[in-house]
């Protein structure tokens, strides 16, 4: 069955009408090659409401039944074998036997069963690379599910286990990668930019058209991946002087950023002030950014995390600017600004105003003299405060008018040498004790 950003990615191509009936077509054999049939259906659906003549939109049923009669044959393959193995009682057979099931239904879209499968794996692991292996598993099913609570919980757990060192190594780039893939698909930018840029370089070393490359993390993300998910979510979350220190003179990331050198471009200029150049750079790389099944959820809002910094970064000098040069900075006409400043001032992100009469934005003035004026005057009537309080406690101590407390209440009263008592009083409010003869005070005094 098509997972969830699948799904979501289909609905919002054919919201949008972008051009997709050849991605569509593609996507129709890629599922036609596997043994998915929810998949398949599921593009065969999409392609049929884009171009409904299209000979592809039209779903195969000779495919269908050949393929669910082999998910069967194959299915009930796997749980005779791993009934086999729990009669044996090898856990090593057993725990074997789980992962070729598990990775069965996971091949044929059935993510739910295929993460449960995984997770039985835990009673026959009698190593913490056993257990560390059986996380992993459930990581890539978690991912195709969308469960990224799931991710996240078993990143933790795999962190937790003690690995030989060379191990340890291998999981460390890996884990920071999917813990990034996990942040940036929960909106969280900047703890995603974070794990990115501390992903290890070693996944470079990996060959990429060889899976089973022990460096390879292709099933999940790739180095290119990495290079363009933390770029995007650097520039969107981190200051200039960040974007400098944490991510160009990163000799880590630096590996991934050769990668895809126009976002070490964009980022270069960027910090370098040029933020007409960055935006135009990214622009001319958004349609790729669309297509990107983790990423195109997340570019509306990174490119408007980006470009208010870059507004506000131009506005900065000035009291004021006409909209005109606004325009003219950031290549854009003066309507498509406008609605840009409008919709920065109402989210908070810019402090200022529009003259929509004289086409110019403001910027909210502060009168520094009258809050400097306005503080002088409150510290004063706190001091004036403080020292009459100060005082009048005074004059209670010399008068012998404080009060003890009983040695019920383990000697926590006040007298007259307690100085400690004499800075932790709090209010100016002074009253009798109730239902003694003679009068007595209580203070709250804050000294």
């Amino acid at each position: 069955m098509a997972t969830n950003g699948e799904s979501a990615f289909l609905t919002e191509a054919r919201a949008k009408g972008r051009p997709v009936v050849k991605a569509l077509r593609a996507a129709v054999a890629e599922a036609k090659r596997g043994k998915d049939v929810g998949r398949y259906e599921a593009a065969v659906a999409a392609l049929h409401k884009v171009a409904p003549n299209d000979p592809d939109a039209i779903a195969d049923p000779v495919w269908l039944d050949r393929t669910r009669k082999q998910v069967k044959l194959e299915s009930d393959r796997l749980e005779g074998e791993l009934k086999g193995y729990k009669n044996n009682l090898i856990k090593e057979s057993i725990r074997m036997g789980y992962i070729d099931l598990g990775l069965h239904l996971q091949r044929i879209g059935d993510l739910p069963n295929a993460s449960k499968a995984f997770a039985r794996m835990r009673d026959y692991c009698t190593t913490p690379s056993n257990v560390a292996e059986m996380s992993f598993y459930i990581i890539h099913a978690s991912v195709e599910q969308g469960n990224w609570l799931a991710v996240q919980s078993n990143v933790q757990k795999i962190r937790g286990i003690n690995l030989k060192p060379g191990d340890a190594e291998k999981a460390q780039a890996k884990l920071s990668a999917v813990m990034g893939l996990a942040q940036l698909s929960s909106g969280n930018y900047r703890d995603a930019a974070n794990s990115f840029l501390s992903t290890d370089p070693r996944m470079l070393q990996a060959r990429l058209d060889d899976p089973m490359d022990p460096e390879a993390y292709n099933e999940i993300l790739t180095p290119n991946d990495i290079a363009v998910y933390g770029g995007l979510c650097a520039l969107a979350s981190m200051t200039r002087n960040e974007l400098q220190s944490r991510v160009l003179e990163n000799s880590n990331f630096r590996n991934y950023l050769e990668l895809e050198p126009h976002v070490r471009r964009a980022i270069s200029s960027f910090v370098s002030s040029k933020y007409s150049s960055s935006l135009s750079i990214l622009e001319s790389y958004k349609p790729d950014y669309l297509l990107d099944l983790h990423l195109q959820r997340h570019v509306p809002e990174l490119y408007f995390h980006i470009r208010r910094k870059a507004i506000v970064q131009y506005f900065i000098p000035f009291s004021c600017v006409t909209l005109a040069t606004l325009a003219s900075a950031f290549h854009v006409d003066e309507q498509r600004i406008e609605h840009e400043l409008i919709d920065m001032i109402n989210r908070g992100s810019l402090d200022a105003r529009i003259d929509l009469e004289e086409r110019v934005l403001l910027a909210n003035q502060i009168d520094e003299r009258q809050n400097v004026h306005e503080s002088a005057l409150a510290m004063a009537k706190q001091y004036a405060r403080t020292c009459q309080l100060r005082i009048l406690r005074m004059e209670i101590l010399g008068a012998g008018l404080e009060v003890k407390g009983s040695k019920a209440q383990g000697g926590l009263g006040m007298g007259v040498g307690d100085q400690s008592s004499f800075g932790s009083m709090s209010g100016d409010i002074f009253r009798g004790t109730e239902g003694k003869g003679k009068a007595g005070l209580r203070s709250g005094a804050n000294f």
